[in-house]
């Protein structure tokens, strides 16, 4: 949904990526120093009750973490590792986040319900994700995506940051939000891996079937 945003994204990070581009940082180092960072903030700050600073934490190393590719391309260093590690420390930093407002839930928003809406947010959004790696490394098509990782953590963090400030009701139904549409984009990458399956032995035709390779890992 935000993808069209991406090229003014750009505009304003490339000028940032060149003065790094100078320096002695990595791509990498940026990757794990946005993470330990976002991670460190939610898991801290949320839980305390402290969320629209915990909200502003988490977005400044968001932007830094954001910084990672655009340091890669600058100075070419972009590889597969790279990808691995930034798309692994993705999933860490999103859990994070609503562990840390499933915590803040049990210890002092008092509402188990919403703490276990955080944690379906938290397992829906890994498996958005791992939805399309495991497609891909199979070579199925499902680059489709109703609520990416941006958008899903760009309505987690809005609503979060409005609950902290007295916006009320704003929380809850931000995650209510967040887990439908986290459960829709789930529903749709693994219907767009079906039908990328089903074409690929449409165009293999009879006695074209592959192996089925499922694995327990």
């Amino acid at each position: 949904m935000l993808k069209v945003l991406r090229p003014a994204l750009a505009r304003v990070l490339n000028p940032v990526g060149e003065v790094l581009a100078r320096t002695p940082v990595t791509p990498n180092a940026l990757t794990i120093i946005g993470t330990i960072g976002m991670s460190a903030g939610a898991l801290w700050l949320f839980p305390t009750g402290h969320l629209f600073a915990g909200v502003m934490v988490c977005t400044g190393f968001v932007l830094t973490d954001m910084l990672d590719g655009t340091l890669a391309r600058i100075k070419g260093t972009t590889g597969k590792f790279g990808a691995f590690l930034d798309s692994t420390m993705d999933r860490v930093a999103d859990a994070a986040v609503f562990a840390g407002i499933a915590a803040w839930f049990v210890l002092g928003g008092h509402s188990k319900l919403l703490a276990g809406v955080s944690i379906f947010c938290l397992v829906a959004g890994a498996l958005v994700s791992y939805a399309k790696a495991r497609a891909e490394s199979l070579g199925l098509k499902c680059d489709v995506g109703f609520a990416e990782r941006t958008e899903r953590l760009l309505i987690g963090l809005v609503a979060i940051g409005l609950s902290g400030l007295g916006v009320p009701y704003v929380l809850p139904i931000g995650l209510w939000i967040l887990a439908a549409v986290s459960l829709f984009t789930f529903g749709q990458r693994v219907w767009a891996a079906r039908q990328s399956a089903a074409a690929a032995a449409d165009a293999a035709g009879p006695g074209g079937d592959q192996p089925d390779p499922r694995s327990g890992g």
